[in-house]
Formats: structure tokens, C-alpha cells, sequence
């Protein structure tokens, strides 16, 4: 009779979570397997109909991500850090009593025409962007007007802090961040981020960040995609103060991985000034013992003479870069490169152009028998998908490390903790080609194998599409949280 009870039950029990199945086919296949599971029925029934492309991509990452053998513990970063205030441009503009002209670049800003100018040319081709405003008091009135204006909010900012943010997130790993903090940002930072006292300052630099979103209109302007267009008066930042606290905190913190970035801050300098930092900085690293590799992330620049010396000087002195798209054209265009002819990107980003220039920067500027040079790793990335390149025999765990970058570029727009699939949509090319300037490969995506590998005269590439997020909460701050991400699932094999 016992018996008989028990097979009953059973059967009811099926019976109600088949129920379910058919009356919630949306609640997560997670959840219902989970449910089956613990009442030991037996293989879940599968719901029917095909799984999203969404679904079974994000299913495929989670399958990859994996830890790397030897993972970080130490990781310092340094050197821009201030206070983003991030308010809708279009709002913003309005207020200050501007209305929308002819869109065009400027690469510094002197008045508040410049900043319309530049924002409605950079929203009409849903690029971000970062300038310097040279007018301190136009600059505060601007800031203070956006500090104070409704639905304005305070967030950590500059890269460094937004990585150190990042690593952060990992309580197991002890993260060292030198910059300009001030009282508001020093309140916003993580517990778990050391600030040397010598960083610390009296008052914040702010950056105030106009984000737009996909369709948004003003004017004669659309914004095909959802970005930010960032411009501050930052001079602590401009002229990396924080450099020599960041080199000396090296010693004592001992890392076993140094992130650096904020190069592109020293735009409004002058070329001595320029000059003279970047042979601080390659001195500097040049200091950092043997075997812990640098990671080098760039940002938004305009000075190809800049953006030159960079290329000339510190590539050869960090192991790890971390670019965008406008950066990777900007920078080949800058040091006459593969497809620097190209005025602009014409929508996505072609993947082969890219592969191009990733592997010219690997290399005239990486690591080779004849060349005296760090540089093995280049993680790029782009709205729709992501792209990391390695000299072979450098690295390990890139697979699991280009998907983690995808993967939390996803959830970080949505701001959810994992990929919800209702969300986010699947839109790189469905088929590409991996180069222009060689006879190379086609390549026709599948979401069951999302991360697709080829490689180039010792060079191996690992691209992977984005789950991109359908209405993001926010931009900002993305490129460093895909670089961080990315960094903590890779493994640099020792020299």
C-alpha cells in the first residue's frame, strides 16, 4: 500500500511539473530542471520549441568560462581616477540653452558651441568619445549645472578606478588603485580597494558623462546606438600627478599583475609635458620586475603625434592592451597602419579589417625573436563582438577569457547579474572573412560554438559575438569592465 502511495505521489508530482512546462515555458530552464531534479524523477523534459540563438550563446560561454590554472592575487592599478556625473546629454544641452547645429569634432574644447558641435556629431554616429574642455570656469558652471541637475548621478570614474573596481568584485584578490581621489570618490570606491594615503586629495575631478540612447533624436540627429560622450577640465589626471605614487607603491604592494592607463588624459598638455611623462612611464615600468606583465588600456584620443610616441614608446614596455574600435582605427591611422586610409568605421566594424590591424600592431610593435618588445596581447572590443589576439606561447586561457569580456559586457548594461536572454539580442555578422590583406578564412557563426579561433603567422585570434543589451542602464565604464573581466580569466605563462 506504501508503495502503491508513493508511485501516486510520483505521478501527481510529474504531473503538476509538466503543468508547469507547458503554462510557464518562460520561467528559466535552470529553475524547472532544478525542480524535476530534487523530486528524482529522472532527465528533465526539455520545453518545447528551439532555444533562442541568445539562449544557447549564453549557454555556451557558461560552458567555457573557466578559472585559469595560476590566477591573480595581487593586481595594482593606476593612474586616472575622478568622479563621473552622468546625465542625459540631449537634456543637459537643453537646459544650458543650446540647440542642435552642424554636428563637428573638436578636438579640444574651447566654449559651450564646442560642446554641441562635438556631441551631436559623435551622437549621429553613436561613437563614444572623450574631450578636454579648456575653459576652467565655462567647465564649472557646466559641471555644477549638471551636478545639480534632476536624475543626475554620481559614479566611480576614470579607468583605472573603474578597473580596480572591477577586480574588486573578486574578494579574494587585494587591489592597490593610485590616483587623484578625492572625498566623494573615495566614498564611492569598493572596501576592498586600497588607496595609498598619498593619493588621497582635498577635492575631486569630475568628468560629466552625456549619454544618449539608441533612436534617440535632436534635431536633424539619431543616435543609431545607445553611448556616452565624455569631456572634463581635468588637470590632476591631464598631468598624471599620480605616477610617481603609483610606481613607488609598486615595491612595497608587489604585484603579480600592474594595470595602467589614463595616457590619453595628457592631451591638453603641452609636447614637453607629453614627452616628459611618457619617458616617466616606460622608466617607471621599466622598474616593475621581469615577469609581471603590464596591461596597457587606451581610451578616446585626437593627437596622432600622441598617440605616435605611445606606439613607439610604451607598447614595446606593457605585455596586454585593451582598446576600442575608434582607438584600434585611431591608432593605425596615427602610425601609418593596415587600413588607415579608412576616414571612419561605416556601422559594425568589418572583422577582417580589425584582424588586420590587430595583427600589424602585434607585429612591428609585439614580441619577437629580432625585436626587443613586451607586447603579447591585445584584447579589442566593439558594441557587437570582441576580439583577443596573442603572440603564441604567451598566454593561456583566452578562450575562457574573450568570453567572460562578452559575457560581462551583457550583464553590466543590463545590470543584472547574469545574461537575461529576454534582453539583450544577438547582432554581429552572421558570417565574416578573417582578413583583406591575405587569402583568409570564412567563418560562419554558430551560437553553439560562439567563440571561433584562427590563427596568423604565430598569432592566434579568438573572436566571440556580444549578447548586446536592448535598453542599457549605462554605458560608461563598459571597455574597462570587458578589459578587467578579461584579465582576470587570463594566465600569462612565466618568461
Amino acid at each position: 500500500m506504501a508503495l502503491w502511495r508513493g508511485s501516486a505521489c510520483a505521478g501527481f508530482l510529474a504531473l503538476a511539473v509538466g503543468c508547469v512546462f507547458l503554462l510557464e515555458p518562460e520561467l528559466p530552464g535552470t529553475a524547472l530542471r532544478s525542480l524535476w531534479s530534487s523530486l528524482r524523477l529522472g532527465p528533465a523534459p526539455v520545453p518545447a520549441g528551439p532555444l533562442s540563438p541568445e539562449s544557447r550563446l549564453a549557454a555556451a560561454w557558461d560552458a567555457l568560462i573557466a578559472q585559469p590554472a595560476r590566477r591573480w592575487r595581487r593586481v595594482a592599478v593606476g593612474v586616472n581616477a575622478c568622479v563621473d556625473v552622468v546625465i542625459s546629454g540631449v537634456k543637459l544641452l537643453q537646459a544650458l540653452g543650446l540647440s542642435p547645429g552642424s554636428g563637428k569634432d573638436h578636438a579640444i574644447l574651447q566654449s559651450r558651441s564646442d560642446l554641441e558641435e562635438a556631441f551631436v556629431y559623435f551622437m549621429g554616429k553613436g561613437a563614444a568619445a572623450e574631450r578636454f574642455f579648456s575653459d576652467k570656469e565655462t567647465f564649472h558652471d557646466i559641471a555644477q549645472a549638471a551636478s545639480e541637475f534632476p536624475g543626475a548621478q554620481h559614479y566611480v570614474g576614470g579607468n583605472a578606478a573603474l578597473i580596480g573596481q572591477r577586480f574588486a568584485a573578486n574578494t579574494d584578490l587585494k587591489v592597490l588603485l593610485c590616483g587623484p581621489i578625492g572625498p566623494k570618490l573615495h566614498e564611492l570606491l569598493d572596501d576592498n580597494v586600497f588607496v595609498p594615503p598619498e593619493s588621497l586629495q582635498e577635492e575631486d575631478e569630475f568628468h560629466l558623462i552625456l549619454e544618449y540612447l539608441a533612436g534617440e533624436e535632436w534635431g536633424p540627429f539619431k543616435a543609431p546606438h545607445a553611448n556616452r560622450f565624455i569631456f572634463s577640465h581635468d588637470l590632476s589626471n591631464g598631468a598624471m600627478n599620480m605616477l610617481e605614487v603609483f610606481v613607488s607603491s609598486l615595491e612595497e604592494f608587489q604585484p603579480d599583475l600592474v594595470v595602467l592607463s589614463g595616457l590619453h588624459m595628457m592631451e591638453g598638455q603641452s609636447k614637453e609635458l607629453q614627452r616628459k611623462r611618457l619617458l616617466e612611464v616606460v622608466t617607471g615600468i621599466s622598474d616593475i620586475p621581469t615577469g609581471i606583465p603590464v596591461h596597457l588600456e587606451l581610451a578616446s584620443m585626437t593627437n596622432r603625434e600622441l598617440m605616435s610616441s605611445i606606439v613607439q614608446q610604451v607598447f614595446p614596455a606593457v605585455a596586454s592592451l585593451g582598446l576600442n574600435e575608434q582607438e584600434l582605427l585611431f591608432l593605425s591611422q596615427s602610425a601609418s597602419g593596415p587600413h588607415a586610409s579608412l576616414s571612419s568605421w561605416d556601422g559594425v566594424p568589418d572583422v577582417g579589417m580589425v584582424s588586420d590591424i590587430l595583427f600589424w600592431i602585434l607585429k612591428e610593435h609585439g614580441r619577437s625573436n629580432n625585436r626587443s618588445s613586451d607586447l603579447t596581447r591585445i584584447h579589442f572590443h566593439t558594441l557587437v563582438y570582441h576580439i583577443l589576439a596573442t603572440v603564441d606561447g604567451h598566454w593561456a586561457n583566452q578562450l575562457a577569457a574573450v568570453a567572460a569580456g562578452a559575457r560581462v559586457a551583457g550583464t553590466q548594461a543590463c545590470a543584472t547579474e547574469t545574461i537575461d536572454t529576454n534582453r539583450v539580442s544577438l547582432r554581429a555578422p552572421q558570417e565574416f572573412t578573417t582578413s583583406h590583406l591575405e587569402s583568409g578564412s570564412k567563418i560562419v557563426l554558430n551560437p553553439d560554438k560562439p567563440v571561433v579561433e584562427w590563427h596568423r603567422e604565430g598569432i592566434t585570434f579568438h573572436f566571440t559575438p556580444v549578447l548586446v543589451c536592448k535598453d542599457p542602464i549605462r554605458t560608461v565604464g563598459l571597455g574597462d569592465a570587458i578589459s578587467a573581466e578579461g584579465l582576470f580569466y587570463s594566465e600569462a605563462h612565466p618568461d
